[in-house]
């Protein structure tokens, strides 16, 4: 078992990584907005993601050696047994504002993501409008039945007509 020092520079040092890397990601988040805003090339776009996804793979790393200290410290490996093991290792509360600052940036990467992910939609609806206009077929839309079984749904089908 780690003393308390030890877990704190533990602590400290993740908080360190995780901070790096979630600016590490805001940056490449932009990055791939640019490109997508710019709308011309799929090849940067490509190695835009294959780098955020690397990025995306060192934060999950991190998280599991955070997760694995807090078990292997005997608290909860959500945001309560964090706080709980911060309280216990850091008397004098140096690490909970880099904590909320790793948490900020979290935030905003989840922003940035979610406005991206948005332009990709709307890229892929204008793609398949063009797509419909070429091909002249429209595309249908998949619904569901009662029995949750897939099908396409139908235009101009009447079910009940009176006189």
């Amino acid at each position: 078992m780690q003393s308390r020092a030890e877990i704190k520079q533990t602590l400290s040092r993740l908080l360190d990584e995780e901070r790096g890397l979630l600016l590490q990601l805001e940056s490449l988040l932009d990055q791939e907005k640019a490109i997508l805003l710019r709308d011309d090339s799929p090849e940067q776009l490509e190695s835009a993601c294959r780098l955020r996804q690397d990025c995306m793979v060192a934060l999950m790393r991190l998280q599991d050696e955070r997760q694995n200290l807090l078990r292997l410290s005997g608290f909860s490996s959500d945001n309560a047994g964090l706080a709980g093991l911060i309280k216990v290792c850091d008397p004098e509360r140096a690490l909970p504002p880099r904590w909320a600052e790793c948490a900020e940036l979290a935030r905003r990467c989840r922003d940035l993501n979610d406005h991206n992910g948005a332009l990709v939609a709307s890229r892929m609806r204008r793609i398949q409008g063009m797509l419909e206009v070429i091909t002249g077929k429209r595309s249908e839309k998949m619904t569901y039945g009662r029995q949750a079984q897939q099908g396409f749904g139908s235009r101009g089908r009447v079910l009940v007509t009176e006189a």
